[in-house]
Formats: C-alpha cells, sequence, structure tokens
C-alpha cells in the first residue's frame, strides 16, 4: 500500500513529536513540542524532567496532528514509534503510548530505529496532494547523520540495508557544540549559539583535526580540550576572551572535520548522492562547506529543511512507510532499546 497514512510519534531525547505521513513521503500533519527554553536553565538535557514533560504533551501532540491532517482513525494505516536508540525514560513514552494506539483501534505497529529516521528525512516533501512528488533519492546514497548523540558516516546500498563506514570514537558533534557553547559562555543549545557567534567573525585561531586510525571516524574530544585550554590561556593573562573568533575557529574545525571524511567516502564509494541528517546538519557553515566541496566533485548534496533536520515525528512517519510495504510489524511487546543499533555491517 504505497499511500499508507502512518500516525507517527518521537520521543527518544527531549522533544515530543507527532506526524502523519503518507506513503513514506508527504506529510500531512507534524507537531512539535520543544523543551528547548526549559533544558537552557540547567544548560542540557535533564532525562527525568524531559520524559515528565513529554508525558504531559504526548496527547495534546497527536490530538494536534489528527486535526491538522483532519483525519480520524480509520483513515490511519499503521502507528509508528522511535523504539531507540535514546534517553529510556522518554523512549518509554513514546512507545507506550504507540502500543496503547495500536491496540486500541487495532492498527498495525511498526518500532523505527532514530537513525533511520534522520536517513529518511530526506525522503520527505510537503507538497500538497495534488502535486506530484519530486524523485526519491538514488542508491548508492552516503548519510553524514550528525546531532546532539550521533555522527556517523552510512553507505545505504538500498532501502533497509545499511553500512556503518565510520563513526565519533568520543563526543557526537553536537555534543561538542553545547559543550564549548558553555565554554564560551554561550546560550543552551549550543549549536545555533556557536553558528550565530561564528557569523562574519574571523577564526582567533586554528584549531586542530583529529588524526585516527579509521577513515571515516570522527573525534571531537580533542577539539573541546583545545577550546578549553584556550580559554583558560586568555584568563590566566587577564585578556578578554574573543567569543566571536573562538566560535568562528571551532565551527570551522567542526566542519572541516566533518566535509573532510564525508568527501573522501563519497570519492571511494562512488554514490549518487549524500543526505545530510541531523540537528546539526541545519549548520548553514556545514551545509555551504560540504555542498561546494561535493559539487567540485560531480556530487550532490541532499539536506532536509531544518525543521526535519532535528528530531522530529515526520522523520520516523518516513522510515515507517518504507517497513510498513515490506510488510515490517512489530506486537505489542515492542521495546524500547536507549542503545538500538541498525541492522548493518561494520566496515
Amino acid at each position: 500500500m504505497a499511500s499508507a497514512r502512518i500516525l507517527a510519534i518521537e520521543t527518544s531525547c527531549d522533544e515530543t513529536g507527532v506526524a502523519i505521513v503518507e506513503g513514506g513521503r508527504r506529510v500531512l500533519a507534524n507537531q512539535l513540542a520543544t523543551q528547548i527554553a526549559l533544558h537552557a536553565a540547567t544548560g542540557g538535557i535533564v532525562p527525568e524532567v524531559a520524559a515528565r514533560e513529554q508525558l504531559r504533551w504526548i496527547v495534546p501532540g497527536i490530538q494536534a496532528a489528527m486535526g491538522e491532517a483532519a483525519l480520524g482513525w480509520d483513515d490511519l494505516d499503521a502507528v509508528a514509534v522511535t523504539h531507540g536508540p535514546g534517553l529510556v525514560g522518554s523512549l518509554l513514552v513514546g512507545v507506550s503510548v504507540a502500543k496503547a494506539l495500536a491496540a486500541t483501534h487495532d492498527l498495525p505497529l511498526i518500532g523505527v530505529n532514530h537513525i533511520e529516521g534522520h536517513i529518511y528525512a530526506n525522503w520527505l516533501t510537503d507538497l500538497p496532494a495534488d502535486e506530484p512528488l519530486p524523485a526519491e533519492p538514488s542508491f548508492p546514497l552516503l548519510c553524514l547523520v550528525v546531532s546532539g548523540g550521533h555522527t556517523q558516516l552510512v553507505l545505504m546500498e538500498d532501502h533497509g540495508r545499511y553500512r556503518l563506514l565510520g563513526q565519533t570514537v568520543d563526543d557526537a558533534a553536537g555534543e561538542a557544540f553545547d559543550k564549548v557553547g558553555r565554554l564560551l559562555g554561550l546560550p543552551y543549545p549550543g549549536g545555533p549559539a556557536i553558528a550565530a557567534a561564528a557569523a562574519g567573525a574571523h577564526p582567533a585561531t586554528r584549531f586542530p583535526r583529529a588524526r585516527l586510525a579509521g577513515a571515516y571516524d570522527f573525534s571531537f574530544s580533542g577539539l573541546k580540550t583545545a577550546v578549553l585550554r584556550e580559554v583558560a590561556g586568555y584568563r590566566e593573562r587577564g585578556d578578554p576572551i574573543p567569543v566571536d573568533g573562538l566560535a568562528a575557529a571551532f565551527e570551522e574545525a567542526v566542519v572541516d572535520a566533518l566535509a573532510t571524511k564525508t568527501v573522501a567516502a563519497a570519492e571511494a564509494f562512488d554514490v549518487a548522492a549524500v543526505a545530510l541528517g541531523g540537528g546539526v546538519a541545519a549548520n548553514d557553515s556545514l551545509r555551504a562547506v560540504l555542498g561546494n566541496r561535493l559539487a567540485a566533485l560531480g556530487h550532490r548534496l541532499l539536506v532536509p529543511p531544518a525543521a526535519w533536520c532535528t528530531d522530529n515525528g515526520a522523520m520516523i512517519g518516513a522510515a515507517a512507510g518504507y517497513r510498513f510495504r515490506t510488510g515490517a510489524r512489530a506486537d505489542l511487546g515492542l521495546e524500547a532499546i536507549p542503545n538500538l543499533a541498525l541492522d548493518w555491517q561494520v566496515e
């Protein structure tokens, strides 16, 4: 059923996302309750607080999505939910509600991997029903997933066929942005704050790039330490800290590391295109630098709209659409798995 309508729930971290996606591509509704302001007070996500807020917003989010799409329960073909990886308390909120909805309305249940959702955000469109869908991404597709908890290079050979080429050996890129943002006295979340500070600023220094044995692995812990030492040096000398210049230097280093290894993998595996996913994919500098380097070599860069880069229900509905076509179903024993991995072959 290519046009299956799926209610999709995403609660892997602090956001509460509910969407209705048709055919794995067309977004009919997309509701998101964010907790950014709440966690800004602590400078980061407090898991217990995140899960409590999701309990508060999950039902209103479902009601709002149904209203936005103007659909009833009989108009839906399945319920999908992120069941990992993520924070266990948050995952349990979404999984429990999804199982209850599937049982109550006699709908199939589909469990989705959060990483797969970020990849499938590149299939989404919000075009109205009377407009034709754009062409789907072609395979093989190289996917760079960069977020607060994940930094991975994945070769997607076909729907459901993944090869993990490389990943971070320590901090994820988004996590590094948050930590360095705090070091520089910038507000949470660090990614947008650093990008804003870096805009138009000249890098105050050149931070190191990690050299790793894995050709496509990443490391950002040493970069974070380099920023810490740089800030400490200014304080010891009693000099003002050039926040904008250090933000620019840090962003430059992260973007260079991500772009360099992604371009190398694109060339090595002769991919049809490169797809970005995850919250850091919304970074303008990353989009520009990676896009320019790929274009110079004849490769195309796919980037979802910013609203579908951060955690959201629509991306889960997109991934679920293709799983639905293959007959993939979960039973009511579906579990929340905090360290859930994709079914991939590690290079």
